[in-house]
Formats: structure tokens, sequence, C-alpha cells
């Protein structure tokens, strides 16, 4: 009988739960909670439809805040949600929550990556201490390893057969892992979540995106053998050139048995603007996975219906939700990017 190999599970592997780290006065987001906050809402009451949530509160004060913001949905099961205490910088979950690989034995472990701001470019203390914080109130069910690497969960997508696509952009950024060369990250890679082979990807980027080209904004497995992907039809778009080039880049990709990837584009919004005239990072890619669904970042585009169509037709046994995020993208990032889907059997 063959031994059981460790494995990076793909987000779509069953999940006990997601975790949200919700914005409070002092972070970026003061201005606009009263905007944000019902989009938090609504992404919890989605998950606790099913499955569990995690949500960390700066505070207790914070908590109750919380609990109040949720309570004014009538059919939403508070009881179901694990609660953290932990101080933060910011709420992107995705990139200072913790990374699951399922051992050899079959059980999950845990990793706790470094978190630098992607790059110094934002205060990060608090943030990077989180996962600490949480272990220390035995939230999961299993240890957690901290790693010397400064890695961020939206740089990577994986397939669940040893395959991990992320871009070069992003993770060759010097600010991240200084004097580490490409083939050093490589191989902290494949050792600490144990893929197989790295599939960079050289060209694309999204406006505004200031994670140095997160891969979760521009192309995501839906399968083992599938990618949505951000494309742009318009030759006038700032977007043009970069996401031709990435598309080329993914139609020579090969599946581990040197099979063609089956790809599906998703057209990019219109632009989208802030106060200030700049250009937002509106990603129809920045999707979570979670039991049964796909939840699908829109922005009151005519381009969301045609989105979401072709992701029903990527996810044929899930529920396509369409969660309205130009809230969100008011600080950059988009529906993926707050949360971290913990697999099964992580949570307590």
């Amino acid at each position: 009988m063959a031994s059981r190999r460790c494995q990076f599970l793909p987000e779509w592997a069953p999940q006990s739960g997601v975790m949200l780290t919700w914005p409070h006065p002092a972070t970026d987001w003061a201005p606009l909670l009263d905007r944000v906050e019902p989009v938090y809402r609504e992404i919890a009451r989605e998950i606790l439809y099913r499955e569990g949530l995690l949500i960390v509160a700066r505070d207790p004060a914070h908590r109750k805040h919380i609990e109040a913001v949720l309570a004014e949905d009538n059919g939403m099961d508070l009881a179901r949600i694990r609660w953290a205490l932990a101080p933060a910088n910011d709420t992107w979950a995705r990139d200072h929550g913790p990374i699951t690989v399922l051992g050899d034995d079959g059980r999950p472990r845990l990793f706790s990556f470094r978190f630098n701001g992607w790059g110094e470019k934002y205060a990060h203390d608090l943030d990077d201490a989180i996962n600490a914080r949480l272990a220390e109130q035995r939230l999961f069910t299993t240890p957690m390893t901290a790693v010397d690497l400064v890695l961020e969960g939206g740089s990577l997508e994986v397939d669940g057969q040893g395959t991990l696509l992320t871009t070069t952009q992003c993770l060759l950024m010097p600010r991240r892992n200084p004097g580490l060369s490409r083939a050093d990250i490589e191989a902290a890679l494949i050792q600490h979540l144990c893929v197989e082979r790295v599939l960079w990807l050289e060209h694309g980027h999204l406006a505004g995106d200031d994670t140095d080209a997160h891969i979760d904004t521009l192309a995501r497995f839906c399968d083992d053998d599938t990618i949505a992907y951000m494309s742009c039809e318009d030759p006038a778009d700032e977007h043009f050139a970069p996401l031709k080039a990435m598309e080329a880049e993914l139609q020579q990709a090969r599946t581990r048995d040197g099979r063609p990837y089956r790809l599906v584009p998703l057209p990019m919004p219109a632009p989208i603007l802030n106060a200030e005239g700049d250009r937002l990072p509106a990603s129809y890619a920045n999707f979570l996975i979670i039991n049964d669904a796909v939840l699908v970042p829109v922005y009151r585009d005519a381009n969301d219906t045609r989105v979401l169509a072709d992701l029903d037709t990527a996810f044929p046994n899930h529920e396509i939700i369409g969660i309205d995020c130009r809230p969100l993208i008011e600080q950059f990032g988009s529906l993926h990017c707050i949360t971290m889907q913990l697999p099964e059997g992580v949570l307590r």
C-alpha cells in the first residue's frame, strides 16, 4: 500500500471554517466602517450557513460591537462563531492568517509565515503577531509552526495535486526576502508547503494593487485542470498588454500530466476610481471557495452577470453567490483578501 504524502490543500477541500479579522477605528477602514461592515456581515452570513467562522476582534469591546453588527441579521447563528482577541494593524487575513498543509499522517498542520506589510509598505507589527496570539488562545486542534520566510497567502494558488501557481513580481520582490534567489524561494515553497512544482507567471498586474501582483487577483484554480483568470479585451485599457501576456503564459502552461489547462477568462469591470482619482483593483478572480459555494466579488458593473454565469460553469457543484465589494476595494483589496479558509479538522 502506497504511503500517504503531505499535501497543500486546495481551497475547495472541505473546510472547518473561515477566518475574518474585523475592521476597527484604528485601521485605515475608519472613515469607511459604516459601508464596509455590512459587507463583512454579508460574507459572515454566507459562511455560517455552511461552516464555522473565526472572527478576530481587537478587544472585548470590539467583540461586543461586532456582535451587535451581526445581530442586525436575524437569521445568523452567532453561537457557531469562534472568537479570538488580537490587536491588528489591518484586516487582510489572507496575508497574515495561518496556512494549512496536510501532513504525512493525514492531520492538518498550521504554518505561520512572516508578514512584513507587502515589502514594508505599511505598518505590520501587530498583524505579524496575530497567528501567535491565535495559537495561545487554543483555537486550533493542531500546533502552529513559525517559518522565517515572508510569505502571504494571497500569493499562493494550489491545485491539490502538487502544483503551486504564483508570480515573480510578488515573491521575488527584494524587500520581502532580501538575499534569496528564485531558486531559494522555490526550494522553500517545496519544502514547507509540500508542493512538487512551481508555475511562475512573469506578467500581469492590476492598477491599484499594492501587493505586487498577488496571484489571487489574477488567476485562480477552480479544480486541478481549470484556471479562471482576469482578461482584458480593450486595447486602450492599461491592463490590455500585461494581461494578454499573462494569458499567453497560461495558454503555454501544462498540467502535471502534460495537458493544457482549461482556461476561463473573466472580463475586467469598467474602471472604478476613488475620490483621489486612483483606479481601484476590482478583480473578479478574488473569489472565495467555501463548502458548497463560491463567494464572488461583484462591483455593480455590466460584467457582473457574465462572470457569475462563467463561474457557475467552472464550479458545477457549488452555488455561486455575488457579494457587492465596492466598499472593500476602497482599501485596494477584495473578498478573498480579507478571508482565510481553515480546512476540515483545524478549528476546535
